[in-house]
């Protein structure tokens, strides 16, 4: 007795811990959540999510917000905002006010930050006004079973790397603005039970492999603009709903599975006959295929399914007579066969005067019935008559295509000739645009063209990421260059980098500026490089220095080359962040959250230099000496993008000196220059001046506290938390680590230092 008591006392106390561990989430996911609060701009519906102390898994659940946990992780996110995607047609790839999140949210981020929750089996986010593309990484919540995003601003195409979420069974996308093609790679998903991407702008053919997820159930993708014929459906032998509604399909109705309960085909181009088939589908409910031009006389079969409620064939072209013996099924209760061509008398099972319980309409046909607004038989008649003049065809329409291929003749002829007066008396702007394509290697970030620099992603990112007035960009002469340096006199000058001198400079309107002088290489046309330059002049972001203006020094020769290039930068008059890295350096030192925020201002730079602007901007020399530090601490990234208008110097340090560094030959991967910089952040300025196996091990030696008293500059541990410099530590291994592959990206380090910052106390956010 003494031991089931003891047993029950045991089990009891088992299951009691289990329940309170179940119920407390992990720190990290607590951050996360808090995070994805800020990523939606302080919804109502998670007022209650206060901060990390918050109990997330035992909050009540409600019609617009629900959490479920297991194991200490978030399994379940429901969250239904107040912002509904009305009117989407409004919506053009910027931000509505009232409708959406506002210019600053980012659909990366966001994403970036959900995909913490790497527990996730059910995510629910429907009218939060999220707008943007949805982007590849959200394949990394791996667990997903259940995923909604509807009623949302979401654009572009449907990541393809998706296809690798093989527990996805519910994927649900109404009410977006998706415009792209509906993916083939759909039966990758091996237990996909419902697929719905009502309402968007999907566009394309109706892609084959759909037919072969045989687990489907729910395929709906009504008021898109999807087109061409539908396959053979009958393979889907699960399947109880198909919505296919307001698209543009065409051809010939498609052959159905048995088992379906609903069919909603209304509102496309479909011609021909109505299936016999559709006479033996035994389970069918509802069935819409109006407003289509199909026509023949349709099976009596139909009438009579046992299940059928509901059967639509209004506004199409459907002629005969129906039998005076039709037979409708016991529970049919709506039939509309309105506006088709059929005559002679209407069945006594579709006469609502004998018919109480059934709600028929048959107006605009020409059934020989009083009233009703029926037309008189010869307008059925002569409709057919119509039909075979029409595909006999006549003098008209001959005379008609032969004026329309005149007029393309005469049109291919002037081309021809425009074409040939081009090539014979401009000869030279046919050169520049070819070296305008040919100039830029194949593996180039920089695909040059005028669309990109009217592009609108490329103008609406800057213009969202921008909060100075900063002035437009121009065009300098050498003399006004010469007039702001006092004809580039040594006591203007500020010293010299990878990319050439630079000289600090003061305006005729009283704007100190700086002067970079730019080694250009001789392949470039003026043109094509005047097109480099403007592309590079459109960056607007308020961690990148600005660049106000250039210069283009022509040689007075036959040729007219390219002599120098010169930038017109904004004059950043705090030093650079080297300088605030030691005691020994002239500016003052950073405490560890202020060079946290210094890196977090950075990281942003980067990542809207990769991801933010198209091309996007890759390889750019990131290093402690180009981060630029303005009179309010803010940092400023200098010298990106250069590398598309100049050759490698050569020229890493002082005059003369070649790269000695072991880093200097891994400077055009961005991750892992930056994994440098954060090393630099930790250790002090001497970074640069160590080999590669003496850092590996110093920084393997960060992981003890013994190994951060001996290395670590002493700022850095006198200002920094324990969790803090580890979240740091271990990024840093990953973005120096020799694989490629396992590097972050920077949405992946972005996130990271931002927790980092969250971690420790009194840091002034960026």
């Amino acid at each position: 007795m003494e031991f089931c008591t003891l047993f029950l006392l045991i089990s009891c106390l088992s299951w009691s811990l289990f329940v309170l561990c179940d119920s407390q989430l992990q720190t990290s996911q607590s951050q996360v959540l808090l995070q994805l609060k800020k990523h939606l701009e302080y919804p109502k519906q998670l007022e209650l999510w206060y901060d990390r102390k918050t109990e997330f898994c035992s909050l009540p659940p409600s019609a617009n917000l629900n959490i479920t946990c297991e194991f200490n992780s978030v399994t379940e996110l429901n969250i239904m905002g107040d912002k509904p995607a009305t009117k989407v047609s409004d919506f053009s790839g910027f931000p509505i006010p009232n409708k959406t999140l506002s210019q600053s949210f980012s659909m990366d981020s966001f994403v970036t930050t959900l995909s913490r929750l790497s527990s996730l089996k059910t995510l629910s986010l429907i009218s939060l006004g999220i707008w943007g593309p949805l982007p590849d990484k959200i394949h990394r919540l791996s667990s997903l079973e259940y995923l909604d995003l509807s009623s949302n601003f979401l654009f572009g195409s449907i990541p393809p790397k998706m296809f690798t979420l093989l527990k996805l069974q519910t994927f649900v996308l109404d009410d977006n603005v998706f415009n792209d093609t509906v993916p083939s790679w759909l039966n990758s998903l091996p237990i996909l039970t419902t697929l719905r991407m009502k309402n968007n702008r999907l566009k394309g053919p109706f892609p084959s492999s759909i037919k072969g997820i045989r687990t489907l159930v729910d395929l709906a993708l009504s008021s898109n603009e999807i087109s061409g014929n539908l396959p053979d459906l009958s393979s889907l032998t699960n399947l109880k709903l198909l919505d296919l509604s307001g698209n543009k399909l065409g051809s010939h109705l498609p052959t159905l599975p048995k088992g379906l309960l609903m069919v909603f085909l209304d509102n496309n181009s479909f011609m021909g006959e109505i299936p016999t088939q559709y006479g033996q589908l035994n389970q069918l409910q509802h069935i819409d295929v109006s407003f289509n031009m199909l026509t023949g006389k349709p099976p009596p079969e139909l009438f009579s399914l046992p299940s059928l409620t509901h059967l639509n064939l209004a506004s199409n072209t459907l002629k005969g007579s129906l039998s005076d013996n039709l037979n409708c099924g016991r529970n049919l209760e709506f039939v509309d066969i309105s506006n088709n061509r059929l005559m002679g008398s209407l069945p006594s099972c579709l006469n609502s005067e004998t018919r109480d319980n059934r709600v028929i309409k048959f107006s605009g046909n020409c059934f020989s019935i009083a009233g009703h607004h029926q037309h008189p038989e010869s307008y059925c008649r002569e409709f057919k008559v119509h039909v075979y003049k029409s595909s006999n065809g006549g003098k008209g329409i001959g005379v008609l295509v032969g004026l329309i291929v005149g007029i393309a003749v005469l049109i291919v002829l002037v081309a021809i000739g425009f074409l040939i007066v081009c090539r014979r008396y401009c000869p030279r702007l046919r050169s520049e645009q070819h070296l305008l394509q040919k100039s830029v290697p194949e593996n180039s970030t920089a695909g040059l063209s005028s669309e990109i620099l009217t592009n609108p992603r490329h103008v609406f990112e800057s213009s969202k990421s921008e909060v100075q007035i900063l002035p437009s960009c121009r065009s300098f002469s050498l003399e006004e260059l010469k007039e702001a340096t006092n004809n580039f006199d040594s006591s203007a000058f500020l010293g010299e980098g990878s990319y050439g001198k630079i000289f600090k400079g003061l305006l005729k309107n009283g704007t100190q500026v700086a002067i970079r002088c730019l080694p250009t290489s001789k392949k470039y046309s003026i043109r094509n490089l005047k097109l480099r330059l403007d592309m590079l002049a459109k960056i607007r972001h308020p961690h990148l220095v600005c660049i106000l203006g250039h210069c283009i020094e022509v040689e007075q020769d036959d040729n007219c080359s390219i002599n120098r290039v010169f930038f017109v930068l904004e004059y950043i008059p705090n030093g650079n962040f080297r300088s605030h890295l030691s005691d020994n350096s002239p500016g003052e030192v950073l405490s560890w959250p202020e060079r946290l925020a210094v890196l977090i201002c950075v990281c942003k730079a980067v990542h809207f230099l990769h991801t933010g602007v198209i091309p996007g901007f890759f390889h750019n020399r990131l290093k402690t000496n180009n981060i630029l530090i303005n009179e309010h601490r803010l940092a400023k990234l200098g010298d990106y993008g250069l590398s598309i208008i100049s050759e490698e110097t050569g020229n890493y340090g002082t005059k003369g000196q070649e790269p000695k560094s072991w880093q200097m030959t891994r400077l055009d991967d961005d991750v892992y220059s930056f994994g440098l910089i954060l090393l630099e952040s930790m250790l002090g300025p001497s970074v640069p001046a160590k080999t590669e196996a003496t850092l590996r091990d110093e920084l393997a030696s960060l992981s003890k506290q013994e190994g951060r008293v001996r290395l670590m500059d002493p700022v850095v541990l006198a200002t920094c938390s324990e969790e803090s410099i580890t979240v740091v530590i271990s990024l840093t291994n990953n973005c120096i680590c020799p694989e490629l592959w396992s590097r972050p990206t920077f949405d992946d380090i972005l996130w990271n230092l931002q927790h980092a910052a969250h971690l420790q106390p009194n840091i002034a956010h960026a």
